[in-house]
């Protein structure tokens, strides 16, 4: 009997250092930041990506990852139960990493190119009826909240102009043109973007100025933590040059301004919202009331139209509606 003597080379696995990882990681982040110039909320999204991928990743080496090692983290994504809209948002963040270590010579090709998105509306987002939306922007009270003329401005905010929860906590006085009913801001992507206001939230924000921010700024303690006085009132609205503030004066984190539309909202029985669905009821409302979509484009500063034509499925179903109920043969 003969014996094979050539042994089998070993397949020995390289391991890549964790520092080395986040040292990629760090600059990808600086690349994104200064080169792409992404706004700050979208650098934090792509790092929390980024360090799910990680997580995942353990000791394998960057360098060795084919596709069938990406549709395990995939399927390690779903098992975290993430919504289809996050998982296709990790998958992109992993492609533009990988295209990131291309440009740098650290990687040949971009494996992750091949990889696709999951569906992203497995369902369509969910939208406040006129009713409700009428009954939401009342909802605070005199007696009942602590800043009520506040909470209110910013509910009529988000329906009037469909602006971002960032776009909102971002906004300062000066962007706001009371008498021409707009306000103009930086929005997604660094542009520069206009949105409109009703009489109603012209209205709304003009109490809040006039009686409750003041209450709100003396409360303002600076980094020597001595109060403003009160008679500085010029001087502490140049220091403090946001719209809405918190209690305290200061500038409101989004996390705030979600948690006030999901008390006001479960105040009158509805569950499962958040600021950006009063941005999807102004979208939809709009469509419903014979705005064109290309209109409706403009006032989400969606750079595609393919992005607003979701919006387009809810006013389909209110054409069916209309068609089943109104033709002869609906």
């Amino acid at each position: 009997m003969k014996f094979n003597t050539r042994r089998r080379a070993l397949q020995v696995k390289q391991v890549e250092p964790q520092t080395d990882k986040f040292t990629r990681l760090e600059g990808f982040l600086r690349y994104i930041t200064h080169e792409i110039q992404l706004s700050e909320n979208s650098v934090a999204a792509y790092r929390r990506d980024m360090e799910h991928f990680f997580e995942w990743l353990g000791s394998r080496s960057l360098q060795r990852l084919q596709v069938d090692d990406f549709a395990d983290y995939i399927a390690w994504l779903e098992k975290r139960k993430l919504a289809p809209s996050s998982r296709a948002r990790h998958i992109a963040s992993l492609r533009t990493f990988y295209r990131y270590l291309q440009l740098e010579g650290i990687m040949p090709d971009n494996p992750a190119k091949l990889l696709g998105s999951p569906k992203l509306w497995e369902r369509l987002p969910r939208v406040l009826t006129q009713g409700e939306v009428q009954e939401l922007l009342i909802t605070p009270e005199e007696g009942t909240d602590k800043l009520w003329l506040r909470d209110r401005a910013i509910l009529e905010f988000f329906y009037s102009s469909g602006c971002r929860c960032s776009e909102l906590v971002n906004l300062k006085l000066q962007d706001i043109n009371e008498a021409g009913g707009y306000f103009q801001f930086i929005g997604k992507g660094s542009k520069p973007r206009r949105a409109l206001l009703n009489k109603d939230a012209v209205a709304a924000f003009r109490r809040w100025m006039q009686e409750e921010r003041e209450t709100v700024l003396n409360r303002r303690v600076d980094k020597n933590l001595s109060y403003f006085p009160v008679s500085a009132k010029n001087a502490k609205e140049s220091q403090v040059p946001w719209a809405f503030l918190s209690f305290k004066g200061y500038r409101m984190r989004r996390e705030a301004v979600w948690n006030l539309v999901k008390k006001y909202a479960s105040r009158i029985g509805i569950t499962d919202i958040s600021p950006h669905t009063l941005r999807h009821s102004f979208a939809t409302h709009l469509l419903v009331g014979g705005a064109d979509v290309r209109e409706v484009q403009e006032f989400l500063g969606h750079e595609s139209i393919m992005t607003t034509q979701l919006y387009t499925h809810h006013n389909m179903e209110h054409l069916k509606k209309i068609h089943t109920k109104c033709h002869p043969r609906g």
